[in-house]
């Protein structure tokens, strides 16, 4: 009899962040790490904006999320993000997750949106408050919150710069003690 572990795979779909926008980033990070908090931050190469978790689907339905997705960008070109602005999640008596996020008026609301009318046909929970962001660290503790908020109002309205979206990825995550590993499952090109 197969595992389970073999027969399910933990995935999202992902628009993934363009390289020339790292340093930048990291940049931002490194303010962070000035406050001397317990945050987790994550490493570059797993930098991304989600447009659905998944969690754990079986092998099998990697086919029908795939027709969803090429059905929907269908009516999509290639866009470009503007990546700006830094907060947290929940809000900054509670901060949990520290983001960057993107420019009022990109189509990734959209596409987010029209991606999720069809998951939901394929039983997937639709997405209550979607809001476009790319994580930079999770807070770990509430050591030090007060340098955290400072540092998020210090870099509040940090501009990042543009990228161009021509690809969204549905990707497999595995989890380790050092970090989950992202593997591409299948690349979708936009028009």
């Amino acid at each position: 009899m197969k595992n389970i572990e073999e027969k399910t795979i933990r995935s999202f779909l992902a628009i993934e962040l363009d390289e020339e926008l790292v340093p930048k980033i990291l940049n931002v990070q490194k303010e962070f790490k000035k406050t001397n908090a317990n945050i987790k931050y994550v490493p570059s190469q797993n930098m991304h904006f989600t447009l659905k978790f998944f969690g754990n689907i079986d092998l099998d339905m990697v086919d029908d999320i795939s027709s969803a997705v090429e059905k929907v960008i269908k009516n999509y070109s290639s866009f470009d993000l503007n990546i700006k602005n830094c907060g947290c999640f929940p809000n900054k008596k509670v901060i949990k997750v520290l983001w960057l996020g993107l420019e009022e008026g990109s189509p990734i609301k959209d596409l987010q949106k029209d991606l999720d009318k069809e998951f939901r046909k394929l039983g997937f929970k639709k997405e209550k408050n979607f809001i476009s962001h790319l994580t930079i660290g999770r807070v770990k503790s509430p050591k030090n919150k007060k340098e955290i908020r400072e540092a998020i109002e210090k870099l509040e309205n940090i501009e990042i710069g543009n990228m161009s979206v021509s690809k969204i990825c549905l990707k497999k995550s595995t989890l380790t003690p050092q970090g989950p590993i992202y593997e591409d499952i299948k690349v979708f090109e936009l028009n």
